[in-house]
């Protein structure tokens, strides 16, 4: 794949369309990994509007790709992903939230079709315990997942699958219902 190549890839991320309650933005990409890269951020909502509304998750999405390949990656391309969410204080004491998290991103990237190879990455799962002033806080947590792979693809219109892989692994990281099969969602 070539520079023009890349760019029309880039295009067709830039043009992909998600549920309502995900927001995405093209962010500066990181310039040192890898010869051609392209960055998305995420913001996730409850769907709510005014005061009801409120931040479940976000993350980043990130595409590298490199002509030559990367022994590491085990191909030419690496998807790299961050992603942040939410939880009340009976999820974030489930000592299988980790295992839940990662296992979460790949049944969503096999579930959309993706093929992809050298999976890796981390799942963080924080408790916070309010004390004092802050008591009437509730107490919860987070988890984050840091994770990449490598994308299998021939044309470079399949990276437009993982990214929506990564946008229904971002609803099941904020617990949201899913959306029936042929039911339209409108932007706000």
């Amino acid at each position: 794949m070539n520079e023009e190549q890349f760019k029309r890839s880039a295009a067709l991320l830039s043009n992909f369309k998600t549920r309502s309650e995900i927001t995405l933005e093209e962010i500066p990409a990181p310039q040192k990994l890898a010869k051609f890269a392209y960055a998305l951020s995420a913001d996730v909502s409850n769907g709510l509007i005014g005061d009801a509304e409120a931040e479940l998750a976000n993350g980043r999405f990130v595409i590298l790709h490199e002509p030559g390949g990367q022994d590491s990656w085990e191909g030419k391309y690496r998807c790299v992903t961050f992603a942040n969410a939410d939880l009340d204080a009976t999820e974030a004491d489930d000592p299988n939230l980790p295992e839940h998290g990662w296992n979460w991103l790949l049944k969503a990237l096999e579930e959309n079709g993706c093929n992809f190879a050298a999976p890796s990455g981390t799942v963080t799962r924080a408790i916070s315990h309010s004390f004092g002033k802050l008591s009437t806080n509730n107490d919860g947590g987070e988890i984050e997942i840091r994770a990449s792979w490598t994308p299998i693809i021939s044309k470079g219109e399949e990276l437009v699958g993982h990214l929506q892989a990564w946008c229904h692994f971002l609803a099941e990281i904020s617990y949201l219902q899913p959306i029936p099969e042929g039911v339209a969602t409108f932007r706000r």
